[in-house]
């Protein structure tokens, strides 16, 4: 599996708006664009599949933007990733000449599919509120101060 830049942007703009909160006022794209350094226009087409996924709520108008539209502990990182990565886990094509051969079924159900599912199954179980705390504990292990 290989995740795309848009899927990483995806995956971080999720974060930052959990990490902003729920109770905030929408937070526009050029704001989150500004804070992670990634592009507006780039950031746009990944919105508009978090919007599309229904990960993520927009309000048009001055003070507009987007929100989770869930709580961060309830969005996972296959959440984002299944709504910018299309397709996330891609079939692969035969490793022989004949597709229907009985090592391509071998293969299929004794790697690839026990594969699809074990990413989906890793994916589900990170959440937004997981990637924070991770976030969170990063930066206090980049604070500490050793003296001799």
């Amino acid at each position: 599996m290989k995740i795309s830049a848009k899927g990483r942007y995806g995956l971080a703009a999720m974060v930052f708006l959990a990490r902003i909160g729920q109770a905030s006022s929408p937070t526009t794209i050029l704001t989150i664009s500004e804070n992670l350094g990634i592009s507006k226009i780039y950031l746009e087409q990944v919105f508009s599949l978090l919007k599309h996924a229904r990960l993520v709520k927009s309000s048009k108008g001055s003070q507009g933007g987007y929100q989770l539209s869930r709580a961060p502990q309830e969005i996972t990182a296959w959440d984002v990733l299944a709504a910018i990565e299309l397709p996330l886990t891609e079939k692969p094509g035969p490793a022989t000449a004949d597709d229907e051969s009985a090592l391509d079924q071998a293969l299929q159900h004794a790697v690839y599919e026990p594969l699809d599912t074990a990413i989906r199954t890793a994916l589900e179980k990170v959440t937004l509120c997981v990637i924070l705390d991770e976030t969170d504990r990063q930066k206090s292990q980049g604070n500490i101060m050793y003296f001799i």
